[in-house]
């Protein structure tokens, strides 16, 4: 059904007359570069929104077929239209006027699609309701151009589960590897930024689900403090640690979409600090915000992958040539991790069935599924759910303590006060602006039956504090995108976005994927597979 809506959606976008003719843009064009095209008169909202119709069509649904939109919105070229009047009319909204931005299918929108977040058990839970930071979106001139796939359920609902996988939209894959993971679980997300299927996309975490996906797909992540961006409207895992967050192919993207969707929201309690700390994250940009910073260096995940490693020494590099003072730190020790990662995952299956069930109690009549104990039942039911893995973490959160136990509170805080305090040492004891660590390893090979190799990341620290995290491109390990993560307090992503900026221009480590269908089709591979 919804593949479906993608048809009518492409067969409207292919019908519709184009106003103005304007030279083409690059498809990886940034969001900066299509404002300024807009602003001369060589580009309009609504031939950037028929392009992307056009190459979601030739490389997400046919060519590499990634797979990683699953609909696309029917009002898009309407909402470019007016977008366009407005601009003709003398008037723009900001730094988004006209951009195209994406949605992980966990998010509401009234643009006449459902949010399923990747399940059939709401292939009808059709709100008509834009999320709080949908709203501000849109309000800002951004068009959302339709949903992204992802990872199930945000890749919680099983223990052997395939990042990117959902049955709604099937496998997400890597466009620097099609037989790579995109990780996630806001694959599809990554995926379509990466390949220029979009200028941005909106992604959400609760422990590595935007910084993962952007480091192994090649582009710019930001997970935000918990509390800078409203979670409302968005089908949730944890109250504590989840929050949405930009990803796009320039760290000046990520701030100019940050800017639009911070925010205190009266719907999330969660917020209520955020107007007072939120600033104006792309003035802050600055690039020559390396030139004297005391920057940290975890070494955390050193020794895991040869390549990786060399990866982040020329990464530190560049930071030293950009002006950095470097500064080796040392982080938690094996057993502190240990009982965080211990603490995380029983506090997330507690807090999920609280937080799911109070969500699927105000979806519409149409959608059966009215708690996570119906799900189970309407995933053992549905052969199209479970043919490649299981629902074990639905199965031990259903039978989680109520939301209201004391016992589980205590460990929640328990557990933020570990990972903060973790943080805050490893910036306090060498008096560090900021943390940088490898994201992550390069993206492994989709397997079924064995499953994938990971090779660590420094997500789950700042996930369970609710600190921010900003992933940035750093490399490539044989043709597969890498990245460099930023981590900071609370509220510091001003900060982290300026030295991701600076790191950036310095690095311009960001390469354009060429799809090939496994790594070992490059041609000094192929050429050492078989040199007769």
């Amino acid at each position: 059904m919804l593949r479906a809506v993608i048809a009518a959606g492409l067969a409207l976008a292919a019908t519709a007359a184009v106003k103005a003719q304007a030279q083409p843009l690059s498809p990886y064009a940034s969001a900066g570069q299509q404002q300024a095209a807009m602003r001369d008169g060589r580009a309009t909202a609504h031939a950037l929104v028929r392009a992307y119709f056009d190459r979601i069509a030739a490389v997400d649904d046919a060519g590499p077929k990634l797979n990683s939109v699953i609909a696309l919105n029917p009002q898009a070229l309407a909402d470019a239209e007016r977008l366009d009047a407005e601009r003709r009319a003398g008037r723009t909204r900001g730094p988004l006027h006209g951009i195209t931005v994406l949605l992980k299918d966990n998010i509401e929108a009234d643009i006449g699609l459902p949010t399923t977040a990747g399940s059939l058990a709401l292939a009808d839970n059709v709100t008509g309701r834009d999320a709080p930071i949908v709203k501000r979106l849109r309000d800002a001139g951004a068009i959302v151009l339709g949903k992204a796939n992802l990872s199930e359920w945000a890749n919680f609902r099983s223990t052997r589960s395939i990042s990117g996988w959902s049955a709604v939209g099937g496998l997400t894959r890597n466009p620097y590897g099609l037989d790579r993971t995109a990780c996630g679980s806001s694959s599809g997300s990554g995926a379509a930024v990466a390949a220029g299927l979009a200028a941005a996309a909106i992604g959400t975490e609760t422990d590595g689900s935007i910084t993962c996906p952007a480091a192994m797909t090649g582009i710019v992540g930001l997970k935000p403090t918990v509390g800078l961006v409203s979670r409302a409207l968005i089908v949730p895992i944890s109250p504590a640690q989840d929050t949405a967050g930009p990803m796009t192919r320039t760290v000046a993207d990520a701030a100019a979409v940050l800017q639009v969707i911070a925010g205190s929201d009266p719907a999330d309690p969660a917020t209520a600090e955020a107007d007072a700390k939120k600033v104006d994250y792309l003035g802050a940009l600055d690039r020559d915000a390396l030139k004297g910073a005391r920057i940290g260096v975890w070494h955390g995940f050193k020794g895991r992958h040869a390549a990786l490693d060399e990866a982040f020494e020329a990464a530190l590099a560049d930071l030293k040539a950009a002006g950095a003072e470097l500064v080796e730190i040392k982080g938690p020790a094996e057993a502190e991790l240990a009982r965080i990662g211990e603490l995380e995952g029983e506090l997330l299956r507690w807090e999920f069935k609280a937080a799911l069930d109070d969500y699927l109690a105000r979806t519409p009549p149409a959608v059966k599924s009215r708690t996570l104990a119906d799900l189970i039942a309407f995933n053992r039911a549905e052969i199209r759910e479970t043919p490649l893995f299981g629902q074990e973490i639905f199965e031990q959160a259903v039978k989680a303590p109520p939301a209201s136990d004391p016992a589980m509170q205590t460990k929640r805080a328990e557990a933020r006060r570990l990972a903060a305090q973790a943080l805050d040492r490893m910036l306090a004891e060498q008096k560090v602006l900021a943390i940088v660590a490898p994201s992550g390893g390069p993206a492994s090979i989709v397997d079924p039956v064995n499953g994938g190799r990971f090779f660590g990341s420094p997500s789950t620290l700042p996930a369970v504090s609710g600190y921010p995290h900003l992933t940035v491109p750093m490399g490539h390990v044989t043709g597969l995108p890498v990245g460099i993560s930023f981590l900071g307090p609370a509220w510091s992503e001003a900060r982290l976005l300026s030295l991701g900026f600076a790191y950036e221009q310095a690095a311009r480590a960001r390469r354009e994927p060429g799809f090939p269908p496994d790594v070992a089709a490059r041609p000094e591979i192929a050429r050492a597979y078989d040199p007769r």
